[in-house]
């Protein structure tokens, strides 16, 4: 949402004033066509609007058009970015089919070549782009940045009479490479609106700073995230907490959370925080809101949270559906509240509003539309009664 200029990727618009796009990316060796396939429409299907790949060797530059094949077949047109290092002018080069069939190519100017061949092999890539009218992400990471520049910013930064930190200076690293890196693919003739840009860092507070400068130097779309943000609630929270200041500053216009998926965890899981963390900050929605109380030793905690999440799955679940026939649905609040103390107050202020009773409190539950109460729920079956009740508001609030 950031005022940068618009870069459009596949079918997706980037900057401009474009809602956030949610971006994510495999862990599959992508030579690995079917496993590769399946995991991209998972990706797809719970919410990534953009889905990287790797591709480093020639058997994944060979599976990529088949990769592309397959998910058109699938009806899966999701932008598919081809994340290059090392020696992706050759394979690009190489891989005529793999350059055309990809939507974006991603470079690390800290990798793509060494000594005197770096601005080489920079350059044939970015003369592939414009061959293939392709955009390009530059993406500067701390954990593989350009030494030589780093190199040059200590020697003249020891010459100072007040030196810069090591951590300003690896700042100015990151945010010089990028944007040299960017006027260079310029300089051969790519577009600036073919350009996206991103310094990832795996501290919240450098990261911050770091976009918070980037973004006052330059007008390219920029693409946030924690690199190696970690596993489970530590990287939610962290990614949650960076992407969240800096989008709510209007800087950044596509993210992903590079979640470590915990054993067993499912890929999707980082598409799920992306898409929450911009629900939550109210820059898009994606699927209704259910509010719902911790549960306290007021509330019968057992069925209280079953119902809470029955009541998040059956949304979720159903937004597929919904979504192609009511408009507006995933705008809907709905709120399930464990005893008598708060919950009527907050389902009042719900589309739909559940106030469950709470341990030796009469076992009636009042239901809530629109701020007032419609329903009184008894007995073994509220929770199977509340959902009929939330999809006939559906139907009724929502449809064309």
């Amino acid at each position: 949402m950031s005022k940068s200029l618009s870069v459009k990727v596949g079918n997706i618009i980037i900057g401009g004033g474009a809602p956030v796009v949610v971006q994510s990316m495999t862990d599959t060796a992508t030579a690995d066509v079917e496993k590769t396939v399946a995991q991209v429409l998972a990706l797809y299907h719970a919410g990534s609007e953009l889905v990287r790949i790797t591709v480093n060797d020639d058997e994944a530059a060979q599976a990529v058009p088949e990769i592309k094949r397959q998910l058109l077949k699938r009806d899966c047109d999701v932008p598919l970015i081809g994340d290059f290092h090392y020696n992706g002018h050759k394979l690009l080069g190489d891989f005529p089919e793999c350059a055309k069939a990809l939507d974006k190519y991603r470079i690390n100017p800290g990798n793509v070549g060494f000594g005197r061949k770096k601005d080489t092999q920079f350059a044939e890539i970015i003369q592939k782009a414009i061959e293939y009218d392709k955009p390009v992400r530059i993406g500067v990471n701390w954990g593989s940045l350009d030494q030589v520049l780093l190199a040059k910013l200590m020697d003249q930064n020891s010459q100072l009479k007040v030196p810069l930190s090591s951590r300003e200076i690896m700042h100015k690293a990151l945010i010089e490479s990028a944007l040299q890196s960017a006027e260079y693919a310029q300089e051969l003739g790519l577009a600036p609106n073919k350009i996206i840009v991103s310094c990832k860092v795996s501290d919240v507070q450098d990261l911050i700073e770091v976009y918070q400068k980037l973004a006052r130097k330059c007008r390219y779309p920029l693409h946030l995230g924690l690199t190696e943000a970690g596993m489970g609630i530590k990287g939610i929270v962290a990614s949650s907490v960076s992407l969240g200041y800096l989008l709510q500053q209007n800087i950044g216009d596509t993210i992903r959370v590079s979640l470590t998926p915990e054993p067993g965890a499912p890929r999707t899981n980082e598409v799920k925080v992306c898409r929450e963390i911009l629900q939550t900050i109210g820059l898009r929605t994606f699927t209704p809101t259910v509010s719902s109380c911790p549960g306290c030793g007021r509330t019968t905690s057992s069925f209280f949270r079953e119902l809470a999440n029955d009541i998040q799955n059956y949304l979720t679940n159903q937004m597929p559906v919904w979504k192609n026939h009511y408009i507006g649905v995933e705008n809907m609040k709905v709120a399930v509240m464990g005893c008598i103390v708060n919950g009527p107050g907050e389902s009042k202020h719900a589309n739909i509003g559940i106030s469950l009773p709470g341990t030796g409190e009469a076992p009636v539950a009042p239901v809530f539309i629109d701020g007032k109460k419609v329903h009184t729920l008894r007995g073994k079956h509220i929770a199977q009664e509340f959902m009929a009740i939330v999809d006939k508001y559906v139907k009724e609030k929502y449809s064309a």
